[in-house]
């Protein structure tokens, strides 16, 4: 089961799932936009990596692609280099996931998070999931 997974996962990146045309508007051109109130930098879905100085805090926004559901499972893979804070933004607009994290120590991180197909309830609906990696790179203060 796990395998056929896998492979499935695999044969929905590497088919550019969801790269195609038909999409919702794009986020702002520049992979940086302002940071919000207390935030240093702020990244998108479109940022593919951000360096840090330790100390500063960054702002995570990620918008939905049309006809997938928001992005979840927002983390850090060491948060003893780039750890979560809570975002004082509590609510987004709808297709909107936020995240914040603050850079504790100089290394390497992955900021990763995942969304899947938006299916009507009690419909069939493919099984795959879309994969965000962005790599974070902190440098000491």
């Amino acid at each position: 089961m796990r395998s056929a997974f896998v492979s499935m996962l695999a044969a929905a990146i590497l088919s550019g799932c969801g790269a195609s045309g038909g999409g919702a508007a794009p986020p702002p051109s520049s992979p940086f936009t302002s940071p919000g109130a207390g935030f240093d930098v702020t990244v998108t879905e479109n940022t593919h990596s951000i360096t840090l100085r330790v100390g500063q805090t960054l702002a995570v926004v990620l918008h939905a692609r049309a006809g997938m559901t928001n992005w979840n499972g927002v983390r850090s893979s060491d948060p003893s280099v780039l750890a979560p804070v809570v975002n004082p933004a509590a609510s987004a607009a709808r297709g909107v996931t936020l995240a914040a994290f603050k850079a504790i120590a100089p290394g390497k991180a992955q900021i990763d998070a995942t969304a899947g197909p938006d299916c009507s309830p009690g419909q069939a609906c493919p099984a795959y999931l879309i994969g965000l990696t962005i790599d974070v790179t902190v440098k000491g203060g």
